[in-house]
């Protein structure tokens, strides 16, 4: 029960060593504890300050971004425009090409066929002449052997001028 009932003395060098303690803690401790805790306070609050600067310029960036992402779909979306413009420009000039370039051949092709149709006609109409004046000769030796032949021909010819 001595524990429980201090004397008088040890309850005096109790309270005599706990204000020594309390007065190198209060002069020496407490004030490091404060700062410490004072530097961490502010620490947290920087931290905190910072998180949300930081928050600010991500939302500003994600803002940016999307922005940006827009723009380069618009242009990209003109881009594939004019590049469909471009495609179907090329393919209409090349076609209009190709039909002045066959327009060009076939009529090439129609004057090389009508002057080789007139070369083979007249060809074919001195092919028929001389054989006209062959048979002719033919004819005129055969029948203009004799004389009396002869005036009969004459004769005839004159008439069938006469008649025409």
């Amino acid at each position: 029960m001595d524990l429980l009932l201090p004397e008088f003395g040890l309850l005096i060098w109790t309270l005599l060593a706990f204000l020594v303690v309390f007065f190198v803690l209060g002069k020496y401790a407490w004030p490091a504890i404060v700062k410490g805790l004072k530097q961490r306070e502010q620490g947290i609050a920087d931290s905190l300050a910072t998180a949300e600067r930081v928050r600010a310029e991500m939302a500003q960036l994600k803002n940016e971004n999307e922005a940006l992402l827009a723009k380069a779909r618009e242009e990209r979306a003109q881009l594939l425009k004019e590049a469909r413009e471009t495609k179907d420009k090329i393919i209409n000039e090349a076609k209009e090409q190709a039909k002045t370039e066959a327009n060009k051949i076939i009529t090439e092709a129609q004057a090389a066929i009508n002057t080789q149709k007139m070369a083979a006609l007249t060809e074919v109409k001195n092919q028929v002449g001389k054989l006209v004046v062959e048979v002719s000769e033919k004819l005129l030796k055969r029948e203009l052997a004799n004389k009396d032949a002869q005036e009969a021909h004459i004769k005839e010819l004159v008439n069938e001028v006469k008649l025409n």
